[in-house]
Order: C-alpha cells, then sequence, then structure tokens
C-alpha cells in the first residue's frame, strides 16, 4: 500500500482553487484523484457533476445491523496569493521540521485525507458502514452542497457525522469543537456622483463616497466595541458559568496569543475574556473596503463610488437573516443624504452548538484520547461551517468535529502548513472512532 504521506502529498500538489476559473479542470482532477482512492478500496464511488464543481460521494456498506458514518469534508482550497509571501512553493508540497507546507495541507486536504486513510489502511476490516460526502466548493459558498443533500437525504442518512475541518487547542491537544459561531456577511455599495470630479473644481460642492463609506463604517460600533445595530443582541443566549469555568481551565496564553499574530491589544467587549469573545459573543468586522485613487503618486479627484463589505459572527440563537434584515435596515438610518445605496447579501450559516455528553462525541472524545495520549478537552470555534447545521436539519444526525489542525496554520494565508505528528495521528483517531462508536451506541465503553 502506498504510503499515506506520499498520498497527501500528490493530493496536495493538485492546484484545486475553486474561486479561480482557470483552475475548473484542476478541481476536476482532484475529485477523481479522490473517486479513484476510494474506488481502489473497495468503496462504490460516484463524482457528481453540479452547476459548479464536483462532489465525490463513496460508500461501503459492511452489514445492515452496523452503525453509518458520513465523512464530510472538502478538497479545494483557497487562493495562494500573495504568491511572493510563500517561502517554498504553494502546490509543489515541501516537507520542513516536521511541517507539511502547502497551500489546503490543514484547510481541508490533510484533515480530510487522514478520515480517507483510515479507511484505505482498514480495507476489508470496517466495523461500521462507512460514507464519504466530499465537496469542491466549500472555499466559494458551497452553492451546491445543500440542494444535494435535501436531494439524497436517504442515500447519505447516517448515525453521525464526522467532520474534520476546525482546529485543536494547542499543539498536542486533542480537541473536539462543539459550537461554532454562525455568519452574515454584507457588502455595501454607494454612489454619490455620476463619475469621479476634480477636488478643486468640486470641492465643498459635491458629495464624497469615501468619506460617506468611512462614516458608516464608524457607526457600526461604538469605541468599546459595542455593535450599534438596534436589536442586534436580542436573542443572544449567555455562556452558562460551566462553560467559562471549563475554558478557564484551558492552556490559554493572553501574550502568546498577541505575539503569535503580532497584535499590540486585544480589544473587544469588556466584561468578557478572549476565548469568550471569539467563541460565544457575536461581532461585526470590516473585512475590505474601497474608494478613489489607489495607485502610486496623487490625484485629486473626488469619488463618485465606494464599497465596503463586513461580516458578522452569530451565536444562539441569532438568526442569519433576521441579523441581515435589521443591519440593513440599520444602515438605512445612517446613509448621508445625497446617496444611492446597494446592499448585497453574501452567504451566510446558522451558530451551531452540540451537547458534549453525546454517545457519539464520548466515543470521538475516547478516540482521540488513545492517540494522543492526553485527555480531550472540548472547545467551541470562532469559525463558520454552515454545513452542519444543514447536516443536523435535513439528516438529523449528530455532528462530531474532530480538528487535526492547529490555529498557527495559516489557513488562507501563505505558508499554510500541516503538522506530520497531527496528520499521522489524525489516522490513528479516525481509525479508533469508527472501532469505538458502534460500543458507545450500544451504551458501553471500551
Amino acid at each position: 500500500m502506498t504510503d499515506p504521506l506520499n498520498q497527501l502529498l500528490e493530493f496536495l500538489a493538485i492546484p484545486s482553487v475553486s474561486a479561480d476559473p482557470s483552475h475548473k479542470q484542476d478541481v476536476e482532477r482532484a475529485a477523481r484523484w479522490l473517486g479513484d482512492r476510494l474506488t481502489g478500496a473497495g468503496f462504490a464511488v460516484e463524482v457528481v457533476p453540479t452547476a459548479g464543481h464536483p462532489i465525490v460521494y463513496a460508500e461501503k456498506l459492511v452489514d445492515a445491523a452496523a452503525p453509518t458514518v458520513l465523512v464530510y469534508g472538502h478538497y479545494d482550497v483557497q487562493p495562494p496569493d500573495p504568491l511572493e509571501l510563500w517561502t517554498t512553493p504553494p502546490f509543489e508540497p515541501t516537507i520542513k521540521d516536521g511541517k507539511i507546507y502547502a497551500r489546503g495541507a490543514s484547510d481541508d486536504k490533510g484533515q480530510v485525507f487522514a478520515h480517507v486513510a483510515a479507511a484505505l489502511q482498514l480495507a476489508g476490516n470496517l466495523p461500521v458502514n462507512l460514507k464519504f460526502l466530499i465537496e469542491g466548493e466549500e472555499e466559494v459558498g458551497s452553492p451546491n452542497l445543500v440542494p444535494f443533500v435535501k436531494e439524497n437525504r436517504r442515500r447519505l442518512a447516517a448515525d453521525v457525522v464526522l467532520i474534520s475541518d476546525s482546529p485543536m487547542f494547542a499543539p498536542g491537544l486533542p480537541t473536539l469543537t462543539y459550537g461554532l459561531r454562525g455568519l452574515a456577511y454584507l457588502e455595501v455599495r454607494l454612489r454619490g456622483l455620476a463619475r469621479d470630479v476634480h477636488s478643486g473644481a468640486y470641492g465643498g460642492a459635491v458629495p464624497n463616497a469615501a468619506h460617506a463609506a468611512a462614516w458608516m463604517i464608524a457607526q457600526l460600533k461604538d469605541p468599546m466595541g459595542w455593535i450599534r445595530i438596534p436589536g442586534f443582541y436580542d436573542d443572544v443566549v449567555p455562556v452558562a458559568p460551566e462553560e467559562r469555568a471549563m475554558w478557564s481551565r484551558l492552556p490559554f496564553d493572553e501574550e502568546a496569543f498577541k505575539a503569535e499574530v503580532g497584535a499590540q491589544a486585544t480589544p473587544g467587549e469588556p466584561g468578557y475574556g478572549i476565548l469568550e469573545r471569539r467563541w460565544a459573543r457575536p461581532t461585526l468586522d470590516v473585512n475590505g473596503m474601497g474608494s478613489g485613487y489607489q495607485g502610486e503618486g496623487s490625484k485629486t479627484v473626488i469619488p463618485a463610488e465606494a464599497f465596503f463589505k463586513f461580516s458578522m459572527r452569530l451565536v444562539p440563537d441569532q438568526d442569519p437573516e433576521k441579523i441581515a434584515d435589521l443591519a440593513e435596515a440599520y444602515l438605512r438610518t445612517i446613509l448621508p443624504e445625497g446617496y444611492a445605496m446597494e446592499v448585497i447579501r453574501h452567504h451566510g450559516g446558522d451558530p451551531v452548538v452540540v451537547p458534549t455528553s453525546s454517545p457519539p462525541m464520548q466515543a470521538a472524545a475516547q478516540a482521540l484520547e488513545e492517540a494522543w495520549g492526553r485527555e480531550t478537552v472540548f472547545t467551541r470555534e470562532g469559525g463558520s461551517i454552515p454545513i452542519v447545521a444543514d447536516f443536523m436539519r435535513e439528516l438529523e444526525a449528530p455532528v462530531v468535529l474532530m480538528g487535526f489542525g492547529l490555529e498557527s496554520d495559516n489557513l488562507h494565508a501563505p505558508n499554510e502548513k500541516f503538522d506530520v505528528i497531527n496528520f499521522e495521528k489524525g489516522i490513528e483517531a479516525s481509525k479508533n472512532f469508527l472501532r469505538l462508536l458502534p460500543l458507545y451506541l450500544k451504551g458501553g465503553q471500551a
């Protein structure tokens, strides 16, 4: 059998960038590569075409009486730009100091392939029925995945959905994520003039879209970080005291956190610790903005147009559509006179919290503990995986978020990496979980 690490390096070398039309054939090649690996292990495989990029579906049903596990992941990756900041080429996987450097190494090729490698190693000795659903559009909002899930509920039926697209809390510390924040994302476009005009001839007499955008951005939050959108906090569920107590025992170092990202301060809502602000409080962050002349030197114009984009991370029980409605209504109240405004809603997702006491979560905790030799910790995650709520709603199955990456893996940034030890331990943990799940579902424990 081919070594799993070499297989992963081969997988990572395929530039499956879903957002770039020039890589469409590469995305399809990655889907076929995955399908070929699973076919060789005896899975029934279908590479399903969609209006965008293919979905790889595979199943191996060994016993009608055995539980069924559905593994979800994605094989598409973010664009590698800016290329000049990579120390090694993003699609020439390089192992250095025990780390694999490549685009997609941690997000999500390395993590999902740990489960594929576990299935390849178990081959004819699977203790459960195993299904894979691996998409090629996660990095562009998964536009075709939910329709596929809705149309294939019976085919995808499972006792648990297993996902590895999240981080461990610290190196060597096995971690299960039990909560994800939701997301609402808006883009605002302003126009105050028919065209850019001369700042000397027209200055002081016409609207300036850049000024308007800056002023509106400043009205979104107060100086302490409180979001000013009326009704924004109405449905927020406070964190339980036992959760705060659990998080207080985690090995979190604020100074190390600041050093990791190069921050001089950690601003945010007063009265909440950093972990609570990252995991269990809603946020609003401007993600991009632009207007006017941005080239070399000077150009004395008043810009006719401006734009800004902002994301709102949501917590239970905030509804993304309701929050987007509230935000848009507020934007209209703060829009300065003399501007036309267009509000564009981009992809979103519901927040999720799953019980840590469920049999699948307890099986996963033991599986990780056996692999790493340390007690598993439970954390929430500040990011969003919108499909998790869809799986829970459409398949009525519990979800286990078993992450093998690290916060420091440079996801979506240059020099993305994945520790070799985490890949190897991930394979071991995946095999452990498949072995332990039937015991836990029967009410027992290994």
